[in-house]
C-alpha cells in the first residue's frame, strides 16, 4: 500500500526527468517492486556492498522511479540497484526482528505503454550516475529511439547530444568489442562519436586517429569538434578508397582475371609486363581485346583502383617486348615517385575536406542566429563583383548545392523544372543566408576537384598548393566563422597547407596594406 509523503529535500540528486518534479513522492514497500521490462541497465545490476551497507544505516535518500503492473506490483526503470539494497536491508532487520523501511517512489502511471521513452528516461538516469557499460548504453539509446514517435526522438536525440538519424547507427556501434568501447568512452568519446567510430572501423588506427582528434578539439579554447570532423572525413574517404579496391579486385575474381602482387618475395623475378610495352610477333600492339584469350591476361590496380592490363609471362606465352633501353632508377626516379604518392594523398584530402567544410556551411544558413558580419559582407563583394568562376557556376544554373544548404528538397526527376526561388522560404531576415548559400555553392563547385588552371602562368594547378585569392579567402572566412563559433570548425591539413601563402591577405584576396 502507498502512503502519501512529501518530496525529500535533502535528496543528493535533482530527478533527471523534469516531469518528475511536480509529482508527489509515495512510500511504498520494496518487495512490491521488481526491475522493469524496460530498465536500461543490463549488466551490473546487483548493489555492491557499499550501497547495501548505506542503506541498512540510513535507508533510501533519493526517490526511484516505478511504473504500475498489471498484476499489482511496481517495475523500477531507475533506482533498481537501491531497490535491491533496500529488499535485502529489509530482510536482514526481519531476520533480527526490527521494522521494515518502506522506500520512496515516483509512481509514472503516465508511463504506462510507453516503453520507448521509459527506456530513454532509465538511460540517462543511469548514464548520470555512471557505471552503466558502454554496450548497455548503446543498446538502450538504440532501442528507445528506435521506439518513439518524431517528437519525443528529436527530445531524447537533444538530450544524448545525438544528430538526427544517429539513433539508426547505434546499433552498428554496439558490434564493437569491449575494449575498444571502453577506450571510446575513457577518451571522452560521446555516444554519436562511438557511432562514428563504428562506421570507420575498420580503417587501420582509426580510433587512434580520432582520439587524437578528440584531444587536440579539447586542447583548444573554444572546443568544438572541428578536428574531429576533418579526421573523420579523411578516414571516410579512405574507407571508400578501400572498398573501391575490393569491388575492383571482386570484379576481376568474377571475370577470372588473376591480380598480379605489387611486392615479390625476395629474389624472385617479375616476369609481367603491362600490355603497352608488349606486341604480337608480328609486332602488332596488345591490347585488353585482343589479349583476352592468353593465358597469361591479368592485371594490376593503379592508384584510383582502376585495372591496368598485363601479361603474366611474355616469353612463355609468344609475346615480343617493345625494344627499349633499360631504364636506371635514379634519385630523380624516386623523387617522381613520391610526389606521385603525395599528389594522389592530397587529392584525396582535398576531397575529403568537403565534408565537414559543406557541413558547416549548412549549419551557418540554416541557423536561427544573425549571419555573422563577415560572412554576408563576403557574399555582397562576390555578387558585385563577379569573378568569373560565379559566373561558369551561374551559367551551369546548379541548384543542388543550394538547396542542400538551405535545406530544401528539389524534384527526383531531372525532367521537372522548378525554380529555387518557388521553393525557399524568404524573409527580410534569412535574406543574408539565402545570399551566403548561393555564394557558397559557387565556391564550393569552383573547388570540387583538387585540380585547376593558373590563367596567370598558363598551366595545370592543384588547389591545395596554389588556389586562387577567392578560394583562400574563402577557406579563411570559414576558419574564422568556425574559430567564432566556438570551435566548431577547422580547416584540414591540406586546406591550411593551401591557404598558408595568403595569411594576412584581405577579404579580396589582396595582401592588406
Amino acid at each position: 500500500m502507498a502512503t502519501a509523503t512529501t518530496a525529500d529535500q535533502t535528496a543528493e540528486s535533482v530527478p533527471v526527468d523534469t516531469d518528475e518534479e511536480n509529482l508527489t513522492v509515495v512510500l511504498l514497500a520494496p518487495d512490491a517492486i521488481v526491475r522493469d521490462e524496460f530498465n536500461a541497465r543490463e549488466h551490473d545490476t546487483e548493489p555492491d556492498a557499499d550501497l547495501i551497507n548505506s542503506v541498512k544505516a540510513v535507508g533510501v535518500q533519493d526517490p526511484v522511479s516505478v511504473r504500475p503492473r498489471p498484476d499489482g506490483t511496481y517495475g523500477a526503470f531507475k533506482g533498481w540497484r537501491r531497490t535491491q539494497a533496500a529488499q535485502i536491508a529489509n530482510a536482514t532487520a526481519e531476520a533480527e526482528g526490527h521494522a521494515k523501511q518502506q522506500i520512496k517512489a515516483y509512481v509514472r502511471a503516465d508511463l504506462v505503454g510507453r516503453d520507448a521513452w521509459t527506456q530513454f528516461l532509465s538511460l540517462i538516469e543511469n548514464h548520470q550516475r555512471q557505471g552503466m557499460s558502454p554496450k548497455d548504453t548503446l543498446k538502450a539509446a538504440e532501442l528507445s529511439l528506435i521506439g518513439m514517435d518524431e517528437v519525443e526522438q528529436k527530445k531524447a536525440a537533444r538530450a544524448l547530444g545525438l544528430k538526427r538519424g544517429t539513433g539508426r547507427r547505434l546499433g552498428r556501434a554496439q558490434q564493437l568489442d569491449d575494449a575498444t568501447l571502453r577506450r571510446a568512452s575513457a577518451g571522452g568519446m560521446d555516444l554519436e562519436q562511438i557511432a562514428q567510430l563504428a562506421e570507420v572501423e575498420d580503417v587501420p588506427r582509426a580510433q587512434d586517429r580520432l582520439l587524437k582528434a578528440l584531444a587536440r578539439d579539447e586542447a583548444e579554447e573554444g572546443g568544438g569538434r572541428g578536428h574531429w570532423d576533418q579526421e573523420l572525413a579523411l578516414l571516410k574517404a579512405e574507407q571508400d578508397d578501400r572498398t573501391a579496391r575490393k569491388e575492383a579486385v571482386a570484379a576481376l575474381e568474377k571475370a577470372d582475371i588473376p591480380l598480379l602482387p605489387t611486392q615479390l618475395a625476395y629474389g624472385e623475378k617479375d616476369t609481367a609486363h603491362p600490355l603497352s610495352e608488349l606486341t604480337t610477333p608480328l609486332g602488332r600492339p596488345l591490347e585488353e581485346d585482343n589479349h583476352k584469350g592468353c593465358p597469361g591476361h591479368s592485371a594490376r590496380l593503379d592508384d584510383e583502383n582502376r585495372p591496368v592490363w598485363y601479361c603474366a609471362d611474355p616469353a612463355e606465352y609468344g609475346h615480343k617486348v617493345r625494344p627499349k633501353p633499360k631504364p636506371t632508377k635514379t634519385a630523380e626516379d624516386e623523387e617522381k615517385a613520391a610526389e606521385r604518392a603525395r599528389t594522389t594523398a592530397c587529392n584525396r584530402a582535398w576531397k575529403a575536406a568537403a565534408g565537414p567544410r559543406k557541413e558547416f556551411v549548412t549549419r551557418l544558413v540554416r541557423g536561427s542566429k544573425a549571419l555573422p558580419e563577415e560572412a554576408w559582407r563576403f557574399a555582397l563583394g562576390v555578387l558585385l563583383d563577379l569573378p568569373s568562376f560565379y559566373g561558369k557556376w551561374a551559367q551551369r544554373q546548379e541548384a543542388e548545392d543550394v538547396a542542400r544548404f538551405l535545406g530544401v528538397k528539389l524534384p527526383e526527376s531531372p525532367f521537372e523544372r522548378v525554380r529555387l526561388s518557388d521553393l525557399v522560404t524568404l524573409s527580410k531576415s534569412r535574406t543574408a543566408h539565402v545570399l551566403f548559400a548561393h555564394v557558397a555553392a559557387a565556391f564550393e563547385r569552383d573547388m570540387r576537384e583538387p585540380k585547376g588552371w593558373n590563367d596567370a602562368r598558363m598551366q595545370v594547378r592543384f588547389l591545395w598548393e596554389d588556389p586562387t585569392p577567392q578560394q583562400a579567402a574563402y577557406l579563411l572566412l570559414l576558419e574564422k566563422l568556425g574559430q567564432d563559433d566556438k570551435g566548431s570548425y577547422r580547416l584540414s591539413e591540406v586546406e591550411e597547407q593551401a591557404v598558408a601563402a595568403h595569411r594576412g591577405d584581405d577579404a579580396d584576396g589582396e595582401p592588406a596594406a
